[in-house]
This record gives C-alpha cells, sequence and structure tokens, in this order.
C-alpha cells in the first residue's frame, strides 16, 4: 500500500498531545485534492455538512455577526481564488474514496499514537478551503488533528494549552458543555505566545486536542485536508471537564484537569454512570 505520510518516530514520541509538531504528505497532487472534485464533494455532502461564509473575518469574530457572500456552495468553490470565502466541507469520510484516504492515512498515524493513546476511535475528516486573505478565528477543537496542507501558502498561529493566562479552565469546561460553536476570545496581547508555522503544499501539522490556534490564507487560495480522530484520552478529558463545569456550577471549585487523576477517574465513571441512567430512562 502507498504511504502518504512522512513522520519521525522520535518526534511524534515526545511531542504527541503535547505540543504541535510538523510532518510531511504526498497528497497535494492527488485527484481527489483538486477543486473539480471538491466541488462534486460539495454537492453530494449533506448541507448541514458545508459551511461556508465570507472570509474577512475578525480573528475574535463573533459567530452571531459572521457575514455571507451570497452565493451557494458550489460557486464558492469555483471562485475560491477571488469570491472572498471560506468554506469547511465536514465528515467527508461520507464519500467512500475520502474514507479510504482518511483511514490509509490514520492508520499510518495509529503505528505512532497507539502506543501513547490507543483506541483510536472516530475517525472523521474535514476540508478547509480560503480565499487568498482569509481567515478561520481563534478557537479550538476536541480531536486529535493531523492538518495536512494541500495548496497555497497558509499561516497557522498556535498558542500553548496549558497557560491559563489564555485558556482559563472554566472556558475549557464552557466549550464542552454549553458552546455551540468553537470560536473563543481572543486578545491582542496573546499574540506575544504564539507559535508560529507557515505552511506550504506537502506540509502537515498535528495539533494536540484543546490547543488554541486561529489561521490566515496567503496571497493564493488554500485548502487543507484535517484528519482527526479521539480515543478513550481525549474522552475521558472531555468527561472530566463536563464533571468540573457540574461541580463548578453547585457551588465547587474543582481540581483542574490534570492535577489529581485518581479523581478525575471517579469523575469520568460517575458521568458515564449518569449518562447512562438517562438513556435508559429516556431522559437525554
Amino acid at each position: 500500500m502507498t504511504s502518504w505520510l512522512e513522520i519521525d518516530s522520535e518526534i511524534f514520541r515526545e511531542n504527541f498531545d503535547r505540543e504541535p509538531f510538523r510532518i510531511r504528505h504526498r497528497l497535494a497532487e492527488h485527484p481527489l485534492f483538486q477543486l473539480p472534485r471538491l466541488v462534486e464533494l460539495a454537492r453530494t455532502l449533506r448541507a448541514k455538512h458545508v459551511e461556508y461564509s465570507a472570509g474577512n473575518l475578525a480573528v475574535n469574530q463573533d459567530p452571531s455577526l459572521t457575514p455571507q457572500t451570497g452565493l451557494s456552495a458550489e460557486e464558492t468553490i469555483r471562485r475560491i481564488e477571488e469570491c472572498g470565502s471560506w468554506m469547511a466541507l465536514k465528515y467527508v469520510e461520507q464519500d467512500p474514496e475520502y474514507c479510504r484516504i482518511l483511514d490509509e492515512c490514520l492508520d499510518e498515524i495509529a503505528v505512532h499514537s497507539e502506543p501513547i493513546s490507543p483506541g483510536m476511535d472516530r475517525r472523521e475528516g474535514f476540508i478547509f478551503i480560503g480565499s487568498p486573505g482569509a481567515v478561520t478565528p481563534y478557537h479550538m477543537d476536541p480531536e486529535f488533528n493531523f492538518l495536512l496542507h494541500m495548496h497555497g501558502p497558509k499561516t497557522m498561529r498556535v498558542f500553548p494549552r496549558d497557560d491559563r493566562s489564555l485558556l482559563s479552565e472554566q472556558e475549557i469546561e464552557h466549550f464542552y458543555t454549553a458552546s455551540k460553536q468553537r470560536n473563543m476570545l481572543y486578545r491582542d496581547e496573546y499574540a506575544a505566545k504564539a507559535r508560529v508555522f507557515e505552511l506550504a503544499p506537502g506540509d502537515g501539522l498535528h495539533l494536540p486536542v484543546n490547543i488554541p490556534h486561529w489561521v490566515k490564507v496567503g496571497e493564493r487560495y488554500s485548502f487543507s485536508f484535517s484528519i482527526t480522530f479521539r480515543t478513550s484520552a481525549s474522552d475521558r478529558r472531555a468527561g472530566v471537564h463536563v464533571a468540573n463545569a457540574w461541580l463548578r456550577r453547585h457551588g465547587l471549585e474543582p481540581r483542574p484537569f490534570g492535577a489529581a487523576p485518581r479523581r478525575e477517574a471517579v469523575k469520568y465513571l460517575a458521568l458515564r454512570t449518569v449518562r447512562r441512567l438517562r438513556m435508559l430512562l429516556g431522559d437525554g
């Protein structure tokens, strides 16, 4: 089978789900990642899985005020060089061809990730397309992510996940319990703490779970293939934050994630028990 990725095993072992790190890939010229095929993909995906808007967004964009262009999804892709747009094609694994390439790439990742965080699950793929200058606002994601860049220049600014002056425990808890979108509050003073990654076709970048970042497209249109997954460890992280949010709402001050692993195991088990009871009782 063709190997699509180039991964340094030592760098992976030292940095996976701790710090962003680069990999390389051989997919930039693949037929699945050319504009005509992306138009076809946008046409066949469910409408709710095709998100697009104007691309001239603020880093600190209020999602309720995101401007639209009036174009269709297909027009957006065909005119991406000059229409000033941003687009996300979500859960592309619904298409058998993209599912196959997603699995082939993640199988290569799993060779390295399974000894560290076993149980790769919920394999999902996203394609992000942007006109020159388009911005993806400041946000974080709940998955392990490997972004494979395909076309044009792109700059990613990635911020320390464990710096609580940038990302508070309450903000993480809100992300997992109350937020229906991923944009977060960004302040100009955060800029000094960013790690800046300039991406060109063939570059890849690992983004750990919950690591804040924002993105800007360069002088040519850009698109990337984001391959993501979760494991029992990422599910446990999410569960602890949900449990902590519940404790905080009831007047307690829970210990932050990572501070008390034994207590976290109890929190996670209690959360799963409550969820199962609700399912059995038909209450959510």
